[in-house]
């Protein structure tokens, strides 16, 4: 049984989108089918310098301030104070009954995300990785929408099964987690990097197509080589 949930979100600079970032975490926390346990939110103010960490700790999120310019060890600095913050909350807390999901800052989770995330946890899944959906192409072609929806969501998917990673829709459980030491300091990649890890040691990894993450398709992404510049890739190609 999970006794406590936890969200992390790196930012670095994130004022102009944390704020829909977090109000939709705040919805999906107030979702009917939560139910009563602690869920909190801890978002790690990774070399800012603008107001970022002043609007997390402003809608009531725990805020680390880091300077090391990197995601994976901003996830790695979040998860860890989640899971210290959880076990001090919940007296007796062992790791295998607190839930870290992931998200981003430029993200926006939907409704229904924690109460899916917790489902996979009931199951008996040691994490779940979701996919991503773009709402806003207004910075890329015309033609980059198209591109995008027949190589993301080809036809090899099914209800069950998907090759995408995303640490803007992830959950893992605290034991899994730290048996494979956690996310890699890895300025890219350190979502994959994890599932990987866990897959290779065993651990039930599930696969979702339901609740999507809204993703931003910016064209100046924080991370190089990640799904920003994936993105740019398809506008070169859709021309």
């Amino acid at each position: 049984m999970i006794g406590a949930l936890t969200v992390v979100v790196p930012a670095r600079n994130e004022e102009e989108l944390l704020p829909g970032c977090l109000e939709a975490l705040d919805r999906a926390i107030r979702h009917p089918g939560v139910p009563d346990l602690p869920v909190l939110v801890t978002v790690v103010a990774d070399s800012c310098t603008d107001s970022t960490a002043w609007i997390a700790r402003r809608h009531g999120a725990q805020v680390v301030e880091v300077d090391g310019r990197n995601v994976g060890a901003a996830r790695a600095v979040g998860s860890s104070h989640a899971l210290l913050t959880a076990s001090q909350i919940v007296p007796g807390l062992t790791p295998d009954r607190a839930w870290l999901a992931h998200t981003d800052a430029d993200s926006q989770v939907p409704p229904d995300w924690i109460v899916r995330q917790l489902a996979f946890a009931v199951s008996g899944w040691h994490a779940v990785a979701g996919t991503v959906r773009v709402t806003d192409w207004t910075d890329h072609p015309q033609r980059t929408p198209a591109a995008f929806g027949r190589r993301y969501w080809h036809e090899d998917l099914n209800a069950t099964w998907h090759p995408h990673i995303h640490g803007a829709n992830l959950g893992v459980r605290g034991d899994a987690y730290r048996a494979v030491s956690g996310f890699q300091p890895l300025s890219v990649g350190e979502d994959r990097a994890l599932v990987t890890a866990l897959e290779a040691a065993g651990y039930r990894v599930g696969r979702t197509l339901h609740s999507p993450v809204a993703t931003s398709a910016r064209r100046n992404p924080r991370a190089r080589g990640g799904f920003g510049d994936y993105l740019r890739g398809l506008d070169a190609l859709a021309g």
